[in-house]
C-alpha cells in the first residue's frame, strides 16, 4: 500500500474558528513557545515528517472572528529555527510570500536553517496580496497582484540560483596549501528579470539539501502551473476523494508536460480531523465547536465591523431557499422547514448530522446555527475515532488521490495529541505509515532526491552545446 506522507499544520489557538474557546485549549500567544516544544516533541515521537508554517503579513480585529490564528503569531522562520534546536529528524516547512519578500535575505535564511538543523528545512512559498500586508511593505497592491506570479516565478529561480552559489566541495581549507576556496566552484547569481535583479554569490554554504523542498499551495490555473513546474509539494484544497483524485492527475499531467519528472511532484491535501474515543465522542466535540461558533445574529446591535458576512442566519436563508425571518440561529430544524429546503440546504443538514450526531426529527436535531457553520467554516473535516480516521486516509491513499495530508487540529493541544497519538498508530498498523524514519532529511521523508547544482548543470550544458 502507498505510504503516506503526514505533516502538521501548526496554528497554536487551534485551526477552528472556536477552538480556543473549547475548555483546556491553548488560547494565549505569549505562551505559544511551550506549545511549539510540545507539538514538535509529539510530533517527532510519532514520527510526522514535517511540521507546517503557514504565514499572515497584517493583523486586524476582523481576524478575530474569522480566524483568530492570525490575530497574533510567530513569525514562521522564528519558529522553524526555534524548533530546530529542539528537534532532530522531523521537517520545519516555514512560509515567506514572494510578494514581499528580498530573495536574498530569505535564501541565506533559509539556507541557514537547512545546515543548522541538519537539512530538516522546507520553504513555502506564497504569492498572494492584501491591502494591509502590502501597506505594511510600502507596496501598492494592485501592481503587486498584477505581476505576483512573474515575479513568483523569478524569485523561485534567484533562490535556486542563490542556494547553489557554492559547489558542494567548493571549501577546500587545506592547511598545507593556504587555499580556503576554489574559486572555481564558487558561481555569481548573476539574474536580472522583469522583476528582480541579483548579483550573488550567495555568503553561506550550500544546504544540506541541495535546494530546500518547496512547496507551492492554490487552486486557481496559475498557481497550479506554478506547482506543477516546479514544487515539490503542491498544497490543494479538496473536498472530497473524486476531486483530489482529478486535481492530483492535473497536476501530474502539468508536471510532465513541462518537461519533469511528473513522479516527483508530491501532493498533499489540508484536512481537519475530530478525533474522540468513539464516534459519539468525537461527534461531541465537534458539536459543542460548531455551538462556540459566533453568527452575525449573536451581536444585539448588529455584528462588529469586519464580521464575515456570510456567516449569518440570514445568508444561510439565501442557501436554503426559505424566509428565516424571526428565527435565532438555535432554533432547530424541523422535519418541516427542512421539506422546503434547496437540493444544497439537503446536503447541509447531511453533512452537519454525520459531523454532529443530530439528525432532523430526532430528540437532538441540528440547529440553524450548526448548517450557518457547516456552510461558511471552510475545512475538509473527518469526524471519527482513530481507527475510523485512519481508514478514511489509507482508502485516500489506496485510490491514490493525494500522496499525504497537512493535518489541522481544532483545538490545541487535545486534538492534535489525540491525531498523534491515537490515528498516527494506527496508520502504522495498517501499513500506510513508517514506525521509523527512514533518511535524516526533509528530502528523505518526501522521497525526494537531492538536485544538482544549477550552476554547473548549465556549465555542463554550454560544453555539451559548444561546437567542435
Amino acid at each position: 500500500m502507498t505510504r503516506l506522507i503526514l505533516g502538521a499544520m501548526v496554528r497554536t489557538v487551534g485551526a477552528y474558528p472556536s477552538g480556543w474557546r473549547y475548555p483546556g485549549a491553548h488560547r494565549d500567544p505569549a505562551g505559544d513557545a511551550a506549545v511549539l516544544r510540545r507539538t514538535a516533541e509529539i510530533a517527532e515521537a510519532a514520527r510526522l515528517d514535517y511540521l507546517f508554517f503557514g504565514d499572515w503579513l497584517a493583523t486586524g480585529p476582523d481576524l478575530e472572528h474569522r480566524d483568530p490564528y492570525l490575530v497574533a503569531r510567530i513569525d514562521p522562520l522564528s519558529a522553524v529555527t526555534y524548533l530546530a534546536g529542539i528537534t532532530s529528524r522531523i521537517g520545519l516547512i516555514a512560509t515567506a510570500n514572494t510578494t514581499y519578500s528580498d530573495p536574498y535575505t530569505l535564501a541565506r535564511t533559509t539556507a541557514s536553517i537547512d545546515l543548522l538543523s541538519g537539512g530538516r528545512a522546507g520553504l513555502n512559498l506564497v504569492t498572494g496580496t492584501e491591502p494591509r500586508a502590502a501597506a505594511n511593505h510600502g507596496a501598492d497592491e494592485q501592481a503587486a497582484n498584477d505581476a505576483r506570479y512573474d515575479r513568483a516565478d523569478e524569485f523561485e529561480t534567484v533562490l535556486r540560483r542563490l542556494w547553489d552559489s557554492f559547489e558542494d566541495d567548493a571549501i577546500i581549507a587545506d592547511a598545507a596549501s593556504g587555499a580556503y576556496l576554489d574559486v572555481s566552484k564558487l558561481h555569481a547569481t548573476d539574474f536580472h528579470g522583469e522583476h528582480l535583479s541579483v548579483a550573488g554569490p550567495l555568503n553561506v554554504a550550500r544546504p544540506v539539501q541541495g535546494h530546500l523542498p518547496l512547496v507551492h499551495a492554490g487552486t486557481s490555473p496559475r498557481s497550479r502551473l506554478l506547482a506543477a513546474r516546479s514544487a515539490d509539494l503542491a498544497l490543494v484544497a479538496v473536498s472530497d476523494i473524486r476531486q483530489a483524485s482529478d486535481l492530483r492527475e492535473e497536476l501530474r499531467a502539468l508536471a510532465f508536460e513541462s518537461g519533469r519528472d511528473d513522479r516527483t511532484l508530491r501532493v498533499v491535501a489540508p484536512v481537519l480531523p475530530i478525533v474522540g474515543e468513539t464516534r459519539e465522542h468525537a461527534q461531541r466535540i465537534a458539536d459543542e465547536l460548531a455551538r462556540l461558533v459566533r453568527v452575525a445574529e449573536d451581536f444585539r446591535d448588529g455584528p462588529p465591523a469586519g464580521f464575515p458576512p456570510q456567516r449569518s442566519v440570514a445568508h444561510l436563508a439565501t442557501l436554503l431557499g426559505v424566509d428565516l425571518t424571526g428565527y435565532t440561529p438555535d432554533d432547530v430544524v424541523t422535519p418541516g422547514l427542512r421539506a422546503a429546503f434547496t437540493e444544497f440546504g439537503q446536503q447541509l443538514t447531511e453533512i452537519a448530522g454525520e459531523r454532529t450526531g443530530r439528525r432532523v426529527g430526532a430528540d437532538d436535531p441540528p440547529t440553524l446555527r450548526h448548517l450557518v457553520v457547516t456552510a461558511t467554516v471552510q475545512a475538509s473535516m473527518i469526524v471519527g475515532t482513530a481507527t475510523e480516521i485512519a481508514a478514511e486516509f489509507a482508502a485516500w491513499a489506496e485510490a491514490e488521490a493525494v500522496d499525504g495530508f497537512n493535518v489541522l487540529s481544532a483545538t490545541q493541544p487535545a486534538q492534535f495529541e489525540a491525531f498523534a497519538l491515537g490515528v498516527v498508530p494506527e496508520l502504522q498498523r495498517i501499513g500506510v505509515f513508517p514506525t521509523e524514519y527512514e533518511g535524516t532529511t526533509l528530502r528523505d521523508h518526501l522521497g525526494l532526491e537531492r538536485p544538482a547544482n544549477v550552476h554547473v548543470r548549465e556549465s555542463v550544458a554550454v560544453r555539451v552545446a559548444a561546437p567542435r
